[in-house]
């Protein structure tokens, strides 16, 4: 099978895309707060995540706590979740089927054909789960950014993008190369396929005088 490192290189991006996105999920460093001012003593330090807020006392204790109540949360927390976690399954799902299409593995028979559809679907799922990545993790930066510079917010409760933001677009991008890797290895076969298996050429129809003329003439006429 031609074009077999496009395989290996966009499934290793594509696992590396899924370990990104567990983790974009679990960190709690989507928001941080905001130290604003000249005061450059700093005793506590707040983390906000999709599923636990964390405080750190001077650099040295670490607290956590998950949110108790699930309908208590805002509705911009509730759909980044189920946004992220359709993006963590997107991508397990991705990476199964990625795997299946692989040349050495036979489960699904030796057919090249097969395998490059497999793998042609496992990068539009990794592409897929870059975009429900993406939404999620912007909007959230966007929410930050304009709380930011809105003066009507208290001080102590603006907040900084974290470093769980900055995976998460490192992990779109990851993301949009194994896709477009996988995506490109089942158009390069496609065409292989097409220069290997011409179509026949079209054979233009007999003339009907040409038809006629096979036909044999009457040679002699009988009258009564």
């Amino acid at each position: 099978m031609a074009f077999y490192p496009l395989q290996i290189a966009g499934l290793v991006l594509g696992f590396f895309g899924m370990v990104g996105t567990i983790g974009t999920t679990l960190l709690p460093q989507w928001r941080v707060s905001a130290f604003i001012g000249s005061n450059i003593i700093i005793f506590e330090r707040i983390w906000e995540g999709l599923w636990m807020n964390c405080i750190q006392q001077a650099r040295v204790t670490l607290q956590c706590k998950f949110y108790t109540s699930i309908l208590a949360l805002p509705p911009v927390l509730e759909a980044a979740r189920a946004l992220m976690c359709v993006a963590i399954a997107l991508s397990l799902v991705a990476l199964i089927i990625g795997i299946c299409g692989m040349k050495q593995v036979q489960c699904t028979g030796s057919s090249e054909r097969v395998k490059a559809y497999l793998l042609g679907t496992s990068g539009v799922l990794f592409i897929l789960t870059g975009i429900f990545v993406l939404i999620p993790v912007s909007w959230t930066a966007n929410i930050i950014i304009r709380d930011f510079y809105d003066p009507n917010i208290h001080v102590g409760q603006k907040r900084e993008l974290g470093g769980a933001l900055f995976l998460g677009w490192a992990t779109v991008a990851v993301l949009f190369i194994a896709g477009g890797l996988l995506c490109g290895y089942f158009c390069c076969n496609r065409k292989k396929q097409w220069h290997r298996y011409p179509v026949p050429a079209y054979r233009v129809p007999q003339k009907d005088n040409q038809r006629k003329g096979a036909v044999p003439s009457k040679t002699s006429t009988s009258y009564v």
